[in-house]
Parts: C-alpha cells; structure tokens; sequence
C-alpha cells in the first residue's frame, strides 16, 4: 500500500495515533465526545478498565460498567473548564461520567453546587439529572488507569482529545481550573496550543496558583487557577475542604464572568 493509500485510510481505534489522527477533524464537543469513546490506542489502559469491568468491586455486582474511554462533561459553550487526571476505575469507569459515583465526584459537584455551578449537589450516574451551568469536565486521560497513575506516554497520546477540546471551548472560555500537577503540566501545552501566550518560565503548580494568559490572536485572556485535587488521600486528609474548593470555584466563577 503506498503512502498516500495509508494517510487516506481512517484511523483504526486500535492505532496509537488514533487521537492524533481523529480529534483534529472532529468538528464539535458532540462528536469529539463520541470519537473519544472508541478510543483503543493505549493497550494497558484498555486491559485495565475493561477488566475493572469484569471484575467489578463488590458493592456495585448489579452494575453494567462502562468500561470505555469517558467523554468530558458539560456545555459546549462553558466559560469555565475544570481540567482533572483521569476517570476512577469505580467512578467514572462505571458510571461513564466525569467525576461521577465517587468521593471526588461528590465533593467536586457538592463545591459547584454551593457556586451555583451545579443543578444539584450530587453526582450518581448519567441519568441523575445533573446538569452543569457555564462548566466543562475535562481530563487529561480519558481511561481509568491502575492505581490512578497514567504513564506520560498515555498522557502524550491521550493530549489531542484535550487539544480539540479546549479549540472548540476557546470562544467562550475565560477560566480554567487544574486539579492537581498531573493536569497542570498536561493542560500548559494544550493551552499554547489553543492559542494562548505561556509566560517563561512556565507557571508552576500550587493550590491557589493564579496565572493571566493572554491571547496569541485577538481573543480575550484565559485565567487559569490551581487546585488540589479532590481525592480521597487529599480530602481525608484534611489537604482539601470543602471550604477550599468553595473557594477555588467562587473565585473561578467571578474571572469568567459566571456570577450575576
């Protein structure tokens, strides 16, 4: 097969370059969020959350889990994207939502909840009726990964889905908060990517971490804040509160013009 025969040939969800090759083209969230969920290109994530499936933890026997590459989460034209790790192999993995049947879906929902941000406090599963105001989940990585920790090159495989996503959020967004380093440092490039100046040196992480980037083009700026991340070593630790989270999503609300 020549050259020009392969670059014509769609890409496979089993390629590692499925993303590279899919997500440019996608020409919105709901079509990004589709290809998404065929994505096959990393083999341990795939073998790890569809075994997670299988085996499923004792308590949630009776579910059908998801068991795929969870899509992002929220309005296509969000003012506001939280950006995160990846889905939790009992969370997100099962429910087939971002930051959904979980302890950190359960504090993250119940802070934008308190903002306003949230039509409700609580987030159960797809069907629960919750719906985000101004507010878009993202993440990193999109398959739930063993003991929570992507390798970076699934990070750097995975990036393209978070590259289109931001592109197709740029003409709305005004904010950006990261939960945690792990998102950080894969949501700079994507940033740059999307169009907005990084300063040099690179901002570096910390809750509470503010940074103004300004646009390349003739777009408006992009704040983008840190956040501890909602986990349960971060949140049964006392690390983060409720209270810190609140404070984190007031103030993220206010720079993206999401409060009356």
């Amino acid at each position: 097969m020549g050259t020009h025969e392969t670059a014509a040939r769609p890409p496979h969800p089993d390629d590692r370059e499925f993303p590279a090759r899919r997500a440019p083209g996608c020409p919105g969230l709901a079509e990004l969020d589709a290809a998404v969920t065929q994505c096959r290109a990393c083999p341990r994530l795939v073998a790890w959350r569809e075994d997670v499936a299988v085996t499923k933890r004792r308590a949630f026997q009776d579910w059908e889990y998801w068991g795929r590459p969870v899509p992002g989460f929220g309005p296509p034209d969000a003012a506001l994207a939280v950006v995160g790790l990846a889905p939790a192999a009992h969370g997100g993995n099962r429910t087939g939502r971002m930051f959904t049947g979980d302890d950190s879906g359960d504090i993250l929902v119940k802070a934008l909840h308190a903002v306003g941000l949230a039509s409700q406090p609580t987030s159960a599963h797809r069907g629960d009726g919750l719906e985000l105001r101004g507010v878009r989940l993202a993440a990193p990585v999109h398959c739930a990964p063993p003991q929570n920790k992507p390798t970076p090159g699934e990070r750097d495989t995975c990036r393209p889905w978070l590259a289109r996503e931001m592109e197709l959020l740029s003409p709305a967004l005004r904010a950006v908060v990261v939960l945690g380093a792990f998102g950080w440092q894969a949501v700079l490039p994507v940033l740059s990517h999307a169009g907005w100046q990084l300063p040099r040196p690179r901002p570096v992480f910390g809750h509470g971490a503010q940074v103004t980037l300004p646009s390349a083009g003739t777009g408006r700026e992009l704040h983008l804040l840190g956040c501890y991340h909602p986990s349960r070593q971060n949140t049964f630790t006392g690390r983060l509160t409720l209270p810190m989270l609140v404070d984190v999503f007031q103030h993220a609300a206010d720079v993206a013009g999401l409060n009356p």
